[in-house]
């Protein structure tokens, strides 16, 4: 069995906006991004991002993220017609986020169908890896300098809204990666792998 390059694995990474935890069961989506990474690096192409119609009013919340009201998500497709599309492009990859053990939570109790091999928590990998400061999305965006990388790959988005959030989330992983040293998959799966399958920590080679 020989590891392969992390660059190499199914990752998606994704974010999703949503009323807050603090409706507990009652949570709802309201817009969720899924990027795929190619050679570890976002690939905008296949990008998915849609706003979801809750099917009820959106509460007035400061953590909402401006833009995410019931007149911009009247027109937004429901949950259920987004189901196949979700189960389609997370199937058989690892989730990529920030804190991402969060999005997968209202995902899960959303879209129960929608299963993803693993998790990859680049809030732990920061963690791990003791990067100094905060460990939030922002600061370590503005650690490595990805900002205007960001806004570049995401030019009519901001951060709080969910491609955005994603594609930063995808960045991060790969700043973090290198500055750590990290090439292997089992090494990432050790510094940053949340419901990891032993059976996914080591695949052989392709060639």
């Amino acid at each position: 069995m020989t590891d392969l390059l992390w660059t190499r694995m199914p990752l998606v990474a994704v974010d999703l906006e949503g009323t807050g935890a603090q409706d507990r069961d009652q949570e709802a989506i309201l817009e969720i991004a899924l990027v795929p990474l190619v050679d570890g690096a976002p690939d905008m192409n296949a990008a998915y991002d849609t706003l979801v119609n809750p099917g009820r009013p959106v509460p007035r919340r400061p953590w909402i993220s401006p833009g995410l009201d019931d007149d911009t998500l009247r027109g937004a497709p429901r949950p259920e017609q987004i189901d196949d599309a979700l189960v389609s492009r997370v199937e058989g990859h690892y989730l990529v986020g920030h804190n991402v053990g969060v999005d997968n939570r209202l995902l899960r109790l959303r879209h129960p169908r929608v299963t993803p091999a693993g998790l990859i928590n680049t809030l732990r990998l920061a963690r791990t890896l003791d990067v100094p400061g905060p460990k939030n999305l922002g600061v370590l965006l503005d650690h490595f300098e990805l900002h205007d990388r960001v806004n570049k790959l995401v030019p009519a988005g901001r951060p709080h809204r969910a491609l955005w959030d994603a594609v930063a989330a995808a960045l991060v992983l790969h700043a973090l990666a290198t500055q750590g040293g990290i090439t292997s998959w089992t090494e990432l799966c050790s510094a940053a792998g949340e419901g990891m399958p032993p059976k996914h920590q080591v695949q052989e080679a392709l060639f």
